[in-house]
């Protein structure tokens, strides 16, 4: 069986280095050997004497490689949106089955691509795109496809975990501890697509997706980056017994879905609160099969590419059989996404004031104003001014939004400093 590899970085170089390490334990699991017949990559000139293969292979013309009649499945790891758009719909209407690792092109246009897949009786296998080697997909896909998943919550960014793991563990400012995740190599020398969860929000959308059976368009997800989290933000949790973790949150309700990512306050005793670096874990909140939990790397060359060959050796024995495994396209309900100013949780308000008689009863005045009911609060003096902490009990974000711009017109408020989710409780 031929494999056409689009893409040779990080990750195609270790799935090329694994293929030909594994070749015999491949062929036993898919019944025949798996060969590579070729690898499209943007420069020809770049030195590969590294990766255990021929140099004759390589091609910088992936459209043609992808159409040679001798090629059954194409792998895609190169990413972006085009021209791997065009590589994977051109491939799957020649019925080739096609895994791939672009979680941004599949939560821009997932449902485009299965139509294509079921047009073509091709596969369409993506376990890595989400988590890396955790294996989320294939069972929000299959295993829990008989059951009603009501809540996804996780951490779904190494890099942002990293980083807020290292603020929380070491006292490292922001700036640190990105500087310390671009040195290890788990941040790009542009960080923007982690530290401002566009990373995760596409993550969230493809995880959502799965396990609503709706489409969730990229755009329709809240995204709230980490750059605004501070050593305050860090030492305020630590004070009340929680931390600060970056969050994937999908929530089925009787009127819709949400879906959002942004960093929150979780208690330290919540599973999640233990899980840091460069690692991911997802709890996934099911009708009968209850609260399960995928834990592991989340991101690495290797780790993804583990998840990728599985992938192949899955397609491989599919097409061996003639079956494709699973009908391609899983989002049957059409699920209206609401806006984040309805989502619901509690609050974590930190608010710089006037040290005087009064102030804390404007500001709780205000937060009733807006239906906000408090749950504590706490009060320290410094010199003439103060520093307040409003715990809130649930509210919509619309609610607490408007009680935030409300307390920032008061004179007795020097500054809302800061305002972040408490999730997990």
């Amino acid at each position: 069986m031929k494999l056409a590899l689009l893409g040779c970085g990080t990750v195609g170089s270790e799935v090329v280095r694994l293929m030909r390490t594994r070749g015999e334990e491949l062929a036993a699991r898919v019944g025949e050997p798996v060969e590579i017949a070729g690898i499209a990559v943007r420069r020809l000139d770049r030195d590969r004497s590294h990766l255990p293969v021929e140099k004759e292979l390589f091609t910088n013309d992936a459209l043609s490689l992808v159409k040679r009649e001798d090629v059954d499945i194409v792998v895609e790891v190169a990413g972006g949106i085009e021209p791997a758009r065009t590589w994977i719909t051109t491939a799957l209407g020649e019925g080739k089955s096609v895994v791939t690792a672009n979680k941004a092109l599949l939560a821009e246009d997932g449902p485009a691509l299965s139509a294509a897949a079921k047009a073509g009786g091709a596969d369409l296998y993506y376990e890595a795109a989400a988590a890396a080697a955790i294996p989320l997909m294939r069972p929000l896909r299959e295993s829990l496809h008989g059951d009603t998943i009501n809540r996804v919550l996780g951490i779904v960014n190494g890099t942002t975990n990293y980083i807020l793991s290292q603020m929380s563990q070491t006292g490292a400012s922001f700036e640190e501890a990105l500087g310390e995740a671009t040195e290890l190599g788990y941040a790009e020398a542009d960080p923007t697509a982690d530290v401002d969860n566009y990373d995760a929000a596409a993550k969230a959308a493809l995880i959502a997706s799965l396990a609503f059976h709706t489409h969730i368009d990229l755009g329709e997800v809240y995204r709230e980056g980490i750059r605004g989290v501070s050593a305050a933000d860090i030492a305020s949790a630590a004070a009340e017994g929680r931390v600060v973790k970056p969050l994937c949150i999908a929530t089925r309700e009787a009127d819709g879905v949400s879906v959002r990512v942004h960093p929150a306050m979780i208690p330290a005793t919540h599973p999640l609160a233990n899980v840091n670096g460069a690692y991911n874990a997802v709890f996934v909140e099911a009708e009968s099969a209850g609260r399960l939990m995928f834990y592991g790397a989340g991101a690495g060359g290797t780790e993804t590419a583990s998840a990728v060959l599985g992938d192949i050796v899955a397609v491989a024995r599919n097409k061996r059989g003639g079956i494709t495994a699973f009908p391609p396209e899983a989002a049957y309900q059409d699920l209206p996404v609401k806006p984040i100013g309805e989502s619901r949780t509690r609050y974590h308000v930190s608010l710089d004031v006037v040290d005087e008689p009064g102030v804390l009863a404007r500001v709780a005045a205000t937060f009733a104003h807006h239906g906000v009911s408090l749950a504590t609060v706490h009060q320290s003096g410094r010199g003439d001014d103060a520093q307040l902490v409003v715990v809130t009990h649930t509210a919509a974000d619309k609610q607490l939004s408007d009680t935030v711009d409300e307390l920032s017109r008061l004179t007795s408020v020097h500054q809302v400093t800061s305002v972040m989710r408490v999730e997990g409780e």
